[in-house]
């Protein structure tokens, strides 16, 4: 028997990742028919809340239902009420069809996760339904889901300045200072003179210099860092 849906509360989750180069947040392809024909644009992992289930459990759920990635840490940081929210026609006829309910006015609770692109739960990614898109190229989405990206951008700053172990969490295991300088970049929205950041970089005992340089590249190749969450922890 499926599970009596909430028309009114839903989960909206925004997993960001980081490429080396560009941030990138996972969208899923909305699926179904309209008056118009077919539905072929993007939107958040989201969906109702089911009646019999809290919203931790929910967030979780419905991020493995549409992407199939499982175990992802989740923060919840907003909840977006607006009455304009279901304003456009096309939305809410979508949602009452793909959830077979009757859709009148929506809060959705959002919730935030970053990842390593080469973590292990993520090959678990249904690449047919989601996949991987530049901040800035995701174009306009459904409902107010540019919106609630902007606002999760904005929380993950927030939790950054007090936590820069945060930003450690979008890079791979090991990385080079250029990847760093450039996350850094995108994630605070201001350039950074790449000789100063260079001599900060020194100074920083939590990030430890590697023997190790890149291989196969065209550029000169760059030495690995590595996080040392042990040192930041004492450093804090």
């Amino acid at each position: 028997m499926t599970p009596l849906a909430n028309n009114h509360i839903s989960i909206d989750c925004v997993v960001f990742g980081f490429d080396g180069q560009h941030l990138k947040v996972l969208l899923v392809k909305r699926k179904g028919e309209d008056a118009e024909g077919k539905y072929n644009d993007r939107k958040l992992p989201g969906s109702l809340i089911y009646q019999d289930e809290n919203l931790d459990e929910a967030a979780g759920r419905v991020l493995s239902e549409l992407t199939g990635i499982k175990e992802v840490p989740l923060v919840q940081f907003k909840a977006f009420g607006s009455k304009d929210r279901t304003s456009n026609e096309r939305d809410v006829v979508w949602l009452e069809r793909a959830q077979s309910v009757r859709v009148e006015r929506i809060v959705t609770i959002a919730y935030f996760a970053i990842v390593k692109m080469d973590a292990p739960q993520l090959r678990t990614l249904r690449r047919e339904n989601a996949e991987w898109v530049c901040v800035e190229e995701v174009g306009t989405l459904a409902f107010d889901h540019n919106l609630i990206i902007e606002e999760a951008l904005k929380a993950i700053r927030r939790e950054a300045d007090n936590n820069r172990a945060l930003l450690f969490d979008l890079l791979p295991k090991k990385f080079t200072a250029a990847q760093l300088r450039v996350l850094n970049e995108i994630v605070f929205g201001k350039k950074l003179d790449v000789r100063n950041f260079h001599k900060k970089l020194s100074q920083l005992p939590y990030v430890v210099a590697l023997e190790e340089k890149q291989k196969g590249v065209a550029h000169r190749a760059a030495r690995f860092y590595r996080f040392d969450k042990k040192a930041y922890n004492n450093v804090r």
